[in-house]
């Protein structure tokens, strides 16, 4: 069965995912956005990924 690609919605925040080999990939940086309320959600999921401590992330 194909689905289709959706935007949902997570507490009013846009969370883009596609159906790819019968899974669902959501965006990593939507659902950032959608957690933190950061104004830059791609600087957050960067520093996330570099290892950066929570204290060290600005996520308001």
């Amino acid at each position: 069965m194909e689905k289709e690609n959706k935007i949902v919605v997570f507490q009013d925040k846009k969370i883009r995912r596609i159906w790819h080999n019968d899974e669902w990939y959501f965006s990593v940086i939507d659902i950032i956005r959608a957690l933190t309320d950061s104004a830059d959600a791609k600087d957050y999921w960067y520093r996330l990924k570099k290892g950066k401590p929570n204290r060290e992330l600005n996520c308001r």
